[in-house]
């Protein structure tokens, strides 16, 4: 997006992204009108936000961080803007949204269902700047104290997975998909060519035992994805030592390397998973 100068650019980011959620419930009334029985959704990059303390300006400041990330999917999944809308665009020097005659009536095109990924949770602070801040995460939060993290400052929080599976069902009472779950980590390959990554068997085998809690609770869950199957460039660092999959590549950050393929112990672990519909996770 091309901003001009002067320009407020959080107005037009807002203003565009009004017309993309237009555009959006557009293509949901078209699916339903061309195929009747298909199910549409949308994505939210999941994770609770948990209060650094119970400070009430702490909880407060959770629940604004809340609003902020499901903002849109608000949109797409109720058919109308929240009622904190007001007040999260004036906290960004943001005017009214201007919409066009018609616009409200489309965007009551909601979604079928909604798409999460979920790799840790996040904690809210009020001062963040006077607290250690968990820099590993894509979103900046606060240092939890009770939680172990990944090498890149990710917390590891199984339980978390279940909490936000309850919110988002609380919050929508739509269906929703688990597309996006792992562990970014350094995999090493013995002199015998093996991989064993059981630090990723544990991250998985917790939070898809996680999500079976949350299924017990009563949401409605379409499905599970892993992330990844191959290891690829990590989005949020740039690197390919910061590994997803369980296949390893032979890629090195610099480029180098022979991309030889090769099954990390994970591999068969989730093939088994995969097999035993979840029920066999030893």
């Amino acid at each position: 997006m091309a901003f001009q100068p002067g320009e407020n650019q959080k107005q037009v980011t807002y203003q565009a992204a009004h017309h993309v959620l237009v555009a959006s419930a557009l293509t949901v009334k078209m699916i339903h009108e061309m195929l009747p029985a298909a199910q549409v959704g949308c994505m939210i990059a999941g994770g609770s936000f948990y209060p650094y303390t119970s400070k009430p300006e702490d909880v407060w400041q959770s629940m604004l961080d809340d609003h902020d990330n499901t903002f849109f999917i608000d949109v797409q999944a109720r058919g109308y803007y929240p009622s904190y809308m007001k007040s999260l665009l004036a906290s960004k020097g943001v005017d009214a949204i201007e919409m066009a005659d018609g616009d409200e009536e489309i965007l009551k095109n909601t979604v079928d269902f909604v798409s999460f990924s979920y790799y840790a949770s996040r904690t809210s602070a009020h001062n963040l700047d006077e607290l250690t801040a968990n820099e590993g995460n894509v979103v900046k939060s606060a240092k939890n104290p009770y939680l172990p993290t990944s090498k890149w400052g990710w917390v590891i929080d199984p339980l978390g997975l279940r909490i936000t599976m309850n919110q988002l069902y609380d919050r929508y009472q739509k269906p929703l998909f688990l597309v996006e779950n792992g562990l970014g980590a350094e995999d090493t390959v013995a002199a015998d060519g093996s991989i064993n990554d059981d630090y990723r068997i544990d991250y998985f085998r917790e939070h898809i035992k996680a999500m079976a809690d949350g299924m017990a609770d009563g949401v409605p869950l379409m499905g599970y994805i892993a992330w990844g199957v191959i290891d690829l460039v990590a989005a949020s660092t740039g690197q390919m030592t910061k590994r997803y999959g369980m296949v390893y590549v032979d890629k090195n950050n610099d480029g180098s390397g022979s991309l030889k393929r090769s099954k990390k112990k994970s591999f068969d672990w989730y093939k088994q998973v995969i097999a035993s519909n979840g029920t066999v996770l030893s």
